[in-house]
């Protein structure tokens, strides 16, 4: 057997992540663009971050999307990961494939028609669209997401540490917390990185269920872009990337950690 890449496999991966980042190191590089252009190259310079300081519009949408964000994530990792641990222990319930199709539907369903259908949820009950209705509305979709995840690392788990665990007199919470979760943990990190990204990229979601003082970033990015594209959107778009960036660095980094212990 071969070892190492041969020339057209490194080609095509070279290709392939050309495809993928090419355009984001294009927008990163723009953002330090000296020129009011964007399509121009007028040399390297800072002025745009600054002027960003002082454009408290895309500052406050990128504040609303990292909230919302951050909370729908968590949420969505918390019910997510209950839901996935109930759907693998009941294994022989018997509604367990229709309670499985319910829950992965809003993976599968057009963005439009699940924004319109909570829309008219958030209706239908009076709840003022705002910051609260976007988060709602993120959890419900991105806990799909979460459950696929976790539910993927279970198949493969093994019950009977949790059943020792008992056997030994935890209770069922305290065996869960002490063997279950540490175990399957990298698989709700990856899960909440998941959901945060969803929710930080979501527009047609957002754009139904949004409200006065609830303009995320993507929705506002979506205004402005529609005017023409200005400098500060680069640079806005490189700070959510760095952001982002940090963020997984930082879970792989705590993953490995938890691991090596």
């Amino acid at each position: 057997m071969r070892k190492g890449l041969s020339f057209t496999n490194l080609t095509a991966l070279a290709l392939g992540l050309a495809f993928l980042y090419l355009p984001i190191a294009i927008l990163v590089i723009y953002s330090f663009n000296t020129s009011r252009l964007v399509t121009v190259w007028g040399g390297w310079s800072t002025r745009w971050y600054t002027a960003l300081l002082a454009d408290r519009a895309l500052l406050d949408a990128a504040f609303v999307s990292l909230r919302v964000g951050f909370i729908s994530a968590t949420a969505a990792s918390i019910l997510g990961t209950l839901a996935a641990v109930a759907l693998a222990r009941a294994r022989l319930f018997r509604l367990r494939a229709s309670f499985s199709a319910l829950l992965y539907a809003p993976i599968v369903m057009p963005e439009v028609i699940t924004g319109l259908t909570l829309l008219l949820f958030f209706v239908a009950i009076d709840l003022d669209r705002g910051v609260w209705t976007v988060t709602l509305a993120h959890i419900t979709v991105t806990m799909c997401f979460v459950t696929l995840i976790v539910q993927a690392r279970l198949a493969s788990f093994d019950w009977s540490l949790e059943d020792a665990a008992m056997d030994l007199g935890a209770p069922p919470s305290r065996a869960f917390l002490a063997v279950t979760l540490p175990l399957i943990w990298p698989a709700v990190a990856a899960g909440w990185l998941l959901a945060f990204t969803l929710s930080l990229d979501d527009l047609v979601i957002a754009s139904f269920t949004t409200g006065p003082g609830a303009t995320t970033l993507p929705i506002r990015i979506y205004s402005d872009v529609r005017l023409g594209v200005k400098p500060e959107i680069n640079a806005i778009c490189t700070v959510m990337i760095a952001t982002v960036a940090l963020v997984v660095i930082a879970a792989s980094l705590l993953t490995k950690r938890r691991a090596a212990h």
